[in-house]
């Protein structure tokens, strides 16, 4: 059935207050999204010229795929969308590209994520978008209010419920269309990512292959050391520019400088032009880290945000301050606001998504040393785990992704048994140090850009784009087509 699209549903005041009370003081894993930064303006003019290729369905989903109680049966309407304008058909056993949505409602996916739509007509595919449960309007219980309100009606919202979800509604659909001999390749980006390689291990009678962007499956227990991430950002701000890289490594003490004096929140909150006084030095600290990281996992071409920041610190008068030059980069990379820092907002049902899943499985273990630009901040589990515990009654299971998927000794392992995933990243962003970046085998590659960032290469492509990203995006089509390619052949071999 079609519905009408684009539109979002607002959290219960009940979670908004749930929420505020607590994440002051649980440690931040940054959001994995394929969309982020400055892109998100351009949102509303992409999906403008889509959404008449898409049609709106909704599939009534299983709320437990691994018990049999009777409460497992219950089931709720879960969003997917079809674009079929350019797919061969069944009778050709035309190819299906299938998006995976991550932490987040599609509608953005739908107006961001470029990859399938650019690339669908020279594969004859159909196009299939599929929502997350408990994200946008896939809500199980009747209600977003019922679906977050404990660990109990939480407890069905984890990564390997979703891809049983996915693996539901791809056989759906094929059964549909009668297109049971069309092959499937499933595409995410971040953790959406995750979950497309994940799902080519767990489900390779459902898919024949994955495209998984930007997707740091190794960012789970000891695989990667936590200062990974925080590095990689420290290195764009020392390559983008070394003054600016030390004029924000001094900062921080100049902050705990600033506030140590008489009246230095309120002189600090002045300077920074904040939306309400500072009540600590942190929230200036967290916000300015946030800005920091964000510029690097999203130094997207051609604005590149990290150049940006530093531009407006490099740029300020030779005199200024070293906070008046971080205050220069702020305003040059957010652009002239009435105010900054604490800046009223809706809590986003992503924002309480995102934090239930690192609480429970998805725990990114991510981590300061002292060789970043940000001051020391060691991620300790112990901590954490006890965190998770007081915001929801239950503690996290910090292995368990390991456990289930894997990760440790991936080469050799997926060397073995595993095949048809290509792992994409761009080496800017700082999820790609728990990324795949070497080669596994001869199906199970690695396509990396020195210049690339985080899920760069399935948004749309324009006309700006740099030659090596593009370069990125045709080798990626090529082995895809090599896949399908011999997956036609292996079939009429089959059929003899």
């Amino acid at each position: 059935m079609n519905s009408p699209m684009f539109s979002f549903q607002w959290l219960p005041f009940v979670c908004l207050i749930f929420l505020s009370s607590v994440s002051a003081t649980l440690i931040n894993i940054p959001r994995l999204s394929p969309i982020g930064g400055k892109f998100l303006h351009d949102l509303e003019t992409v999906s403008a010229s889509i959404s008449d290729d898409l049609k709106t369905f909704y599939y009534d989903q299983t709320l437990d795929h691994f018990n049999y109680r009777p409460e497992s049966y219950t089931t709720f309407q879960q969003r997917y969308v079809v674009n079929s304008k350019y797919w061969g058909g069944a009778t050709s056993n035309a190819p299906i590209l299938a998006y995976f949505g991550a932490e987040a409602p599609l509608d953005g996916d739908l107006s961001a994520i470029g990859f399938l739509a650019d690339n669908a007509q020279q594969f004859r595919a159909l196009i299939l978008f599929i929502e997350h449960r408990y994200y946008g309007k896939s809500i199980p219980f009747g209600s977003r209010e019922e679906a977050l309100r404990n660990a109990s009606t939480l407890g069905y919202f984890n990564s390997a419920q979703a891809i049983a979800d996915y693996a539901e509604i791809i056989t759906h659909v094929k059964e549909t269309l009668h297109a049971n001999y069309s092959p499937v390749i499933v595409i995410g980006g971040s953790y959406g990512g995750m979950l497309a390689s994940w799902f080519r291990l767990k489900y390779p009678h459902v898919a024949l292959g994955a495209l998984a962007s930007s997707a740091p499956i190794l960012y789970f227990d000891d695989i990667t050391p936590q200062n990974g991430y925080f590095s990689v950002v420290s290195k764009d701000f020392k390559e983008a520019s070394e003054t600016c890289y030390q004029t924000i490594q001094k900062s921080w003490s100049e902050i705990d400088k600033a506030t140590s004096q008489p009246s230095g929140l309120s002189n600090l909150s002045e300077e920074f032009k904040t939306c309400r006084p500072l009540s600590n030095s942190s929230e200036l600290k967290n916000y300015l880290e946030s800005v920091y990281s964000t510029a690097a996992q999203y130094n997207h071409p051609p604005d590149y945000p990290v150049t940006i920041v530093c531009g407006g610190i490099d740029g300020a008068p030779s005199d200024a301050s070293i906070l008046e030059k971080i205050y220069a980069g702020l305003v040059a990379y957010r652009g002239i606001r009435s105010c900054y820092v604490n800046e009223p907002r809706n809590i986003s049902e992503t924002t309480v998504g995102w934090r239930w899943q690192t609480c429970s499985e998805m725990v990114i273990p991510i981590g300061r040393g002292n060789d970043t630009m940000f001051e020391p901040d060691p991620f300790i589990l112990s901590s954490y785990i006890e965190q998770c515990r007081s915001i929801y009654g239950v503690p996290p299971r910090p292995h368990w992704v390991t456990s289930y998927y894997g990760g440790h000794d991936i080469k050799l392992i997926l060397h073995n048994f595993g095949s048809n995933i290509i792992f994409s990243n761009g080496l800017r962003d700082p999820y790609s140090t728990g990324g795949v970046l070497g080669n596994i085998s001869d199906t199970i590659v690695a396509v990396s850009t020195v210049n690339g960032s985080h899920c760069l290469d399935i948004l749309f492509a324009k006309e700006s784009d740099p030659e090596w990203l593009v370069m990125q995006r045709k080798v990626e089509v090529r082995i895809i087509k090599q896949w399908i390619t011999k997956y036609h052949a292996d079939l009429l071999a089959y059929k003899k």
